[in-house]
């Protein structure tokens, strides 16, 4: 759907996704939903939320998630 959003999880990331990372891939997502790259003043504040919920979920995915075959994974 939206091809500038990468994988956040090892391996393909060497690391850990940062906060940043997180939330600029929610920040993508927002925007390719609601077709706006920047919301105007009067859905600000709803534009926020949603990009705040959606990295919130997207950084207990990643943390609960579990990659199976990866070296040190528990």
């Amino acid at each position: 759907m939206c091809r500038s959003i990468k994988t956040l999880r090892p391996p393909v990331l060497p690391e850990e996704a940062t906060e940043e990372e997180i939330r600029a891939a929610a920040l993508q997502y927002v925007r390719k939903v609601s077709g706006f790259r920047a919301p105007a003043a009067h859905n600000r504040e709803v534009f926020d939320q949603a990009v705040a919920e959606i990295a919130e979920s997207t950084a207990k995915l990643l943390r609960d998630i579990e990659v199976r075959g990866r070296v040190g994974a528990g």
